[in-house]
């Protein structure tokens, strides 16, 4: 243990795995250490079924119809990637997909007047949809043709909008689009969690449903994938890619200190050795006194022997309720796997409702997405706290994650990625500069 390193990671969450990874590519001396003795900290993976009961401190154990423990890999995170967002790039240009097999899930729904309707995302299915009126799908179509042909290069596509100056809310208002399909447009296609975006500056929200609609096309169902045997997969492979470029592992390792020197850090103090470093990854249960409580997020594990009602017996699924359906102010979301995914045993569902907390009476407030899963076999609720850094880490050259939001794509994680790169290396993350293998591909997530 009486050696230095560049680089310290504490924590096997999803977003310390890649950032161990890409800082061993680059060809850094990383240790990485986890007091846990599994992958995955927040974001794991938790099998078998007994253990996921023992985690939530329910009595007894899973009844017999619930199939063999072993056939369970439930996440306590749910997240779905999306085909082409920043992940799955990442995941290409490492290589990790040599690791990994993923799925195509099967729909994307959005929750209107307590129904639940396919997202449409295409000017054909928007013409299609029974969630909006004839006349709101024309003017819908139009819309999603200049979103789709827009290129700010190019005035002749901007038909007078100046993508930088002009809000989503003027956009809309040009388009003559109505409160619904506001509501699932801002929600379910560019996937905002709150109306905060409508103010701003209308190329961001232009670029997220460009991403949609690229994810989509990709393979056809719906815009996301998810890795067979769970989301725990996901920081196993990119242990495994620190693994190959000389990253050092320990699991089960208790963390007695952090050791700084002149207001920078040094070390990490385990098992009273010292292992030293110039920098220092982690999340922040490693560092409590460093980091600020921003929120929580509610999410609610449940066991069905069903698919979710009107998702076309989809064996997964993604449901959006848009904050405005149920009045409040963040989007409650549905991620839903199954045994087809070998996380569930055979003729088993994980349905799993996530929101950030607004009220003392958080279960309350995530009914409306219960209510759509009913009935329910099994369910664990967790309440979770949210946390951000109090400083950026340039200083002490301590770096440290954000907890998982409620949303149910990795986005977000990939922006607090790139931002922790940045703010150590004082350079922007640069995918072509990471790039290895680019003949990989995703196999047969297609199928």
């Amino acid at each position: 243990m009486n050696e230095e390193y560049d680089v310290i990671v504490l924590g096997t969450g999803l977003t310390e795995c890649i950032l161990s990874g890409i800082m061993s590519v680059k060809g850094k001396k990383v240790l990485h250490m986890d007091r846990n003795n599994f992958y995955g900290a927040e974001s794991a993976s938790i099998t078998p079924l007994d253990e996921l009961y023992k985690r939530f401190s329910l009595p007894g154990k899973p009844p017999e119809s619930m199939g063999k423990g072993r056939d369970w890999n439930v996440d306590l995170i749910p997240k779905f990637l999306m085909s082409n967002g920043q992940l799955a790039r990442m995941l290409l240009i490492t290589s990790v997909t040599r690791y990994l097999d993923f799925k195509v899930v099967m729909g994307s729904f959005v929750y209107k007047n307590g129904n639940i309707y396919k997202v449409p995302s295409t000017e054909t299915e928007a013409l299609a949809t029974k969630l909006l009126g004839l006349f709101e799908k024309r003017r819908f179509k139009k819309f999603l043709g200049f979103v789709a042909n827009i290129d700010v290069n190019d005035p002749k596509t901007l038909d007078g909008v100046d993508p930088q100056k002009t809000t989503m809310r003027e956009l809309y208002s040009k388009f003559s689009l109505g409160p619904d399909v506001v509501d699932f447009t801002g929600h379910a296609l560019a996937l905002y969690g709150t109306d905060d975006y409508i103010d701003r500056p209308c190329i961001e929200t232009i670029n997220r449903i460009k991403l949609y609609s690229e994810s989509l096309a990709r393979y056809g169902q719906s815009p996301y994938l998810y890795p067979m045997y769970g989301l725990g997969e996901l920081p196993q492979g990119f242990a495994r890619l620190s693994a190959i470029y000389g990253g050092t592992y320990m699991l089960n390792k208790p963390i007695e200190e952090i050791i700084m020197e002149d207001g920078k850090v040094v070390g990490v103090k385990s098992d009273g050795e010292i292992a030293r470093c110039k920098q220092l990854i982690c999340d922040p249960s490693y560092v409590p006194e460093r980091v600020t409580k921003v929120g929580q997020v509610i999410r609610v594990i449940c066991i069905l022997s069903h698919p979710i009602a009107n998702t076309n017996n989809s064996n997964s699924c993604q449901i959006i309720i848009p904050q405005n359906q149920v009045n409040r102010k963040h989007d409650i979301y549905v991620c839903m796997i199954s045994f087809a995914h070998n996380v569930a045993a055979e003729g088993k569902y994980i349905a799993i409702a996530s929101t950030s907390v607004e009220t003392n009476d958080p279960e309350q407030e995530i009914k409306p997405a219960l209510d759509l899963l009913m009935p329910i076999d099994q369910k664990f609720v967790s309440i979770a706290d949210q946390y951000e850094p109090t400083d950026p880490g340039t200083e002490n050259q301590i770096f440290i994650s954000r907890s998982y939001d409620a949303t149910t794509h990795f986005e977000s994680t990939c922006d607090d990625i790139k931002n922790i790169y940045n703010r150590m290396t004082g350079t922007e993350f640069n995918f072509a500069e990471m790039e290895r293998h680019k003949k990989d591909t995703f196999g047969d997530a297609a199928e």
